[in-house]
């Protein structure tokens, strides 16, 4: 297919070179392009519709990369991919060796900083344009957040901090699901255009410098006639003042987010306005193609898809980590009202929606709060109730002080399900969930469990509701594994010994081991125990182990320093044991983009991998 415009454009200055009047095919084209490439390549598809209009008129107003555009999340940037160098390249996009799932500075100088989780965009923009104006430079900063990024804590600490120290950041509120105000008549639209106008903004300056005269304004208090500004508007609106116009910040929107043409004579007004800036954007999710706009949550990453059609291309039917999650977490509810679920922001992603449904009153998602999420976990704890709260791997991180401060040290009985743990695929280095195992093992009071299969999650979750202290249990993305033949139920701190053996022994943690199963299928001899616990560790197994073989290999879908493997060594070498370990795992790395059998693969832990680490270990 062959496009007017965006065929001719391989930078942000071959845009500028265009009429504004051509912007709005342009977006048309770019929403085309983006359609046709993720319906056979998946991506974040909503997220990127909804933030078209947005990135061409960001590129029109402002000089990207001298001018720092600071997105979050990475999801809306698909546009902004594509109208910086990266069009013919990006249907590699998420692939392995090919374009990176979100912005990274390491791609590209058009980006910024990274991208991948949410609500650091104002943090980060601050401290740009801080070190801006300490090096007396006129680059601007822009920080584009949206996606319910807002609900995150990190948002609103930057805001604080913004609101304090001198700085020309704008904010662009990219809302497209979570309203500050609601965008009712024309009324708000004239409040837009009188803040943006030449004529208010020449009686402003006039207020301003006839105080100023006068001699009642001090430095100190400048922020008063900027408070003065948002107090006359909020009389005009007759609404009150909102968040940004209570920390001094000039705030002006809400307005219609997918106007292009309007945007940037908006963008122009106020881009060399001094102070903080807050630019309220009403969005739609999906803007443009019908099927994404009706079910944005189902067309955030829908996979393949029929364009024409909307029919997004079935997967095989098989049992999900996840899904036996949710499925249980509902008998759970139903078997105990003392249970309770929690989520930051990803109910369908981690399984619970069908709790959410069943059980509204008993199942909380608290947006992309996960620092709020354990600590609230822990005060339905301490009240009595019995918490499941499930956690992405990777997002868990910035939770780590409320693991600490606000779970373990009072040893509450808080479950702490850990999903997407160990490698996660195509979404890349910002989502492995690597470092969990590393960092939960040295707080105390916590537990850690592994499933290997997916009876070990269900009895698990069983345990866990009358389980009286912290557990942490970490599965993987995708595919569950049943295991088919009858193996002992999941006992605390206790591990199994899956295949005898005499040659040497390999202890695994969690579904990795199904890949040791299947190399061991070809290698004789060997032993393999599934460990199932982390912490506390079956030392009468380690024992037994240890007496029977003087080799043996670990291996863990997770950071090898500080990990399972670690922790074995650990063992042997306080108990003075004399025994050759070999710990396979992620070797102190962040782990690019592919598909998790090509990250396998790269890493040594797929089939092939593990069978060669053996033979060579146990000289086979």
């Amino acid at each position: 297919m062959t496009y007017q415009y965006i065929e001719h454009i391989d930078s942000p200055n071959d845009l500028k070179k265009l009429p504004v009047e051509a912007l709005p095919q342009v977006c048309a084209e770019l929403r085309d392009f983006i359609l046709q490439e993720l319906s056979h390549n998946p991506g974040h598809l909503a997220s990127s519709l909804g933030a078209i209009e947005l990135t061409v008129a960001l590129h029109y107003v402002y000089d990207s990369p001298e001018d720092k555009l600071v997105w979050d999340v990475g999801h809306q940037a698909y546009a902004h991919k594509i109208l910086t160098g990266r069009r013919e390249k990006f249907h590699t996009n998420r692939q392995f060796k090919g374009l990176a799932p979100f912005p990274t500075p390491t791609e590209s100088e058009h980006d910024a900083f990274v991208a991948g989780h949410a609500s650091n965009s104002i943090s980060v923009a601050l401290g740009m344009d801080i070190a801006h104006n300490l090096q007396h430079s006129s680059q601007h900063t822009v920080a584009i957040i949206g996606d319910g990024a807002m609900t995150g804590g990190l948002a609103f600490e930057g805001l604080n901090n913004a609101s304090m120290d001198k700085n020309n950041m704008l904010i662009i509120l990219n809302d497209n699901n979570m309203a500050i105000n609601a965008l009712q008549g024309g009324f708000s639209q004239y409040l837009l255009e009188l803040s943006t106008s030449k004529k208010y903004n020449k009686f402003r300056w006039i207020v301003y410098s006839t105080l100023n005269k006068l001699g009642l304004i001090s430095e100190q208090k400048k922020n008063q006639v900027l408070r003065f500004n948002n107090y006359l508007k909020s009389i005009l609106s007759k609404q009150p003042s909102n968040i940004f116009q209570g920390l001094s910040i000039r705030y002006f929107g809400p307005t219609d987010g997918h106007d292009v043409t309007k945007l940037v004579k908006i963008l122009a007004e106020i881009k060399n306005y001094t102070g903080p800036k807050v630019l309220h954007l009403i969005t739609q999710k999906g803007k443009g193609y019908a099927p994404a706009e009706k079910e944005p949550t189902i067309w955030h990453a829908p996979g393949e898809f029929n364009l024409e059609t909307g029919e997004r291309k079935a997967s095989k039917k098989v049992a999900l980590w996840q899904e036996i999650f949710g499925d249980t977490l509902v008998e759970l509810l139903q078997a105990d009202e003392k249970v309770v679920g929690i989520t930051p922001a990803m109910p369908s992603g981690c399984g619970m929606d069908k709790a959410i449904e069943q059980f509204p009153n008993r199942v909380f998602d608290v947006g992309i709060a996960e620092g709020h999420a354990i600590t609230f976990s822990g005060g339905l704890a301490k009240e009595g109730l019995k918490p499941f709260c499930n956690i992405y791997s990777t997002f868990l991180q910035r939770s780590y002080d409320n693991i600490v401060h606000d779970v373990a040290l009072l040893d509450l009985p808080v479950t702490i399900c850990i999903d997407r743990a160990g490698i996660v695929g195509n979404d890349g280095a910002t989502h492995q969930g690597l470092l969990d195992l590393a960092y939960l093992r040295p707080i105390p009071n916590i537990r850690i469990f592994a499933p290997m299969y997916a009876e070990d999650l269900q009895e698990i979750l069983h345990f866990a509701r009358t389980f009286e202290h912290p557990l942490a249990i970490r599965y993987p993305r995708g595919m569950a594994h049943y295991c088919e033949k009858q193996l002992p139920k999941v006992e605390y701190g206790k591990g199994i010994c899956l295949r005898e053996g005499e040659k040497g022994a390999i202890l695994s943690l969690g579904a990795i081991g199904n890949n040791v199963e299947k190399a061991l299928e070809t290698l004789p001899n060997i032993a393999h125990y599934n460990m199932r616990w982390l912490k506390p560790m079956d030392e009468n197994l380690l024992e037994e182990i240890r007496k029977k073989f003087p080799k043996i290999i670990t291996i863990e879908d997770g950071m090898v320093e500080g990990g399972f493997g670690s922790a074995v060594v650990e063992y042997f070498a306080d108990h003075h044991e004399p025994i050759s370990v070999l710990r396979l795992g992620i070797k102190n790395q962040f782990v690019e983009h592919g598909s998790p059998d090509e990250l396998y693969h790269l890493l040594g832990l797929d089939v092939e991998g593990i069978t060669q680490s053996v033979r060579h270990f146990f000289d086979l």
